[in-house]
């Protein structure tokens, strides 16, 4: 089951039920309002939203052909996003590219950041900054969206309160993450507004392509028509979702909707490309001793997307533009 968020119909949009091509859509009028509110009470609408899927499918359901740009992000705005950091070899490409030491904790206990959820960026919304000089990032990550997760839940059991699968944009500016991690109180202004997929997806609906843990499929990236990455999303994940679900409820509890991300998906064997400009910079600084590729500019364009096995787009593409702000 696949689902999305109209922009109309206030800040948290309009629910509706997306065909399984991506095609077609119709609202969930009478099941649930948005999306948020189908997550506040999962058990008794999922079934709801189920039929209305196979209705559609069937051609049985009131549909209209989807217009990708009507779609906000399927959450708009969110009580919780908690982005992690599972794939080790990113951070330890960051370390080694600053010439200091991997600690060895950071492969035994996972990197996460609150960032904010107030707004997300629609998947074709322009990406805005100030100034160039900020450092303009993509980083292209697969996030999943819980239900109620209980303080202290185990890994074991983490994976169960799983409810949907989502793409990401965790635009970054690297220009001025450097003097606020300096501070030692984390990110603020290096973390602007993040992008999500035009669906989210059930994880049945993924079939063999989600372990229960991890998506294992390509991320493909490719700015400017070039293709700068298609990181393989299932291998290097140091962490999974269900660990990261429990890292993340140690001390408190998850409400329904809280959104984690895997963080940068990178993977050891650079023959996959990157999955940020990011990691390119430090691949050159390891051997060259300084970076050559820019950040991106006013103008430039980041299309990131997940197809399955046979070609098809997963969650729909995030395709943005950088803007002047």
């Amino acid at each position: 089951m696949r689902l999305g968020s109209l922009k109309k119909g206030g800040r948290d949009g309009t629910l509706v039920v997306v065909s399984s091509d991506l095609s077609r859509a119709v609202a969930a009028e009478g099941v649930a309002r948005t999306l948020q509110a189908a997550l506040d009470d999962w058990p008794a609408v999922e079934p709801k939203l189920r039929d209305l899927a196979g209705r559609l499918e069937n051609g049985a359901a009131d549909a209209f052909v989807l217009d990708p740009a009507a779609l906000a992000s399927p959450l708009p705005r969110a009580y919780q996003w908690l982005d992690g950091s599972a794939y080790v070899n990113h951070v330890e490409l960051v370390r080694k590219a600053r010439g200091v030491e991997l600690p060895a904790s950071f492969w035994t206990d996972p990197l996460m950041y609150q960032g904010g959820s107030d707004r997300f960026l629609a998947p074709t919304e322009a990406i805005l900054a100030k100034d160039e000089a900020w450092g303009i990032d993509f980083e292209a990550e697969i996030a999943v969206v819980t239900d109620d997760v209980p303080m202290g839940v185990a890994a074991a059991d983490a994976g169960r309160h799983i409810k949907l699968v989502m793409l990401v944009n965790d635009v970054s500016l690297r220009g001025l993450i450097p003097a606020e991690l300096a501070k030692g109180f984390g990110f603020v202004h290096g973390k602007p507004p993040t992008a999500f997929g035009p669906v989210a997806v059930t994880p049945d609906a993924l079939g063999d392509a989600w372990d229960g843990g991890k998506l294992k499929l390509p991320v493909l990236c490719t700015l400017n028509g070039a293709r700068v990455g298609w990181t393989e999303a299932g291998v290097d994940m140091t962490f999974d979702f269900p660990t990261l679900i429990a890292h993340a409820a140690k001390t408190r509890p998850l409400g329904a909707g809280t959104i984690i991300g895997s963080g940068t998906v990178s993977n050891s064997d650079q023959k996959h490309g990157y999955s940020c400009i990011a990691e390119i910079r430090m691949i050159e600084t390891i051997a060259a001793g300084k970076p050559a590729t820019p950040f991106m500019s006013f103008g430039d364009r980041i299309r990131i997307e997940v197809l399955d096995q046979a070609g098809a787009s997963v969650f729909g593409a995030i395709e943005q533009v950088v803007e002047r702000g």
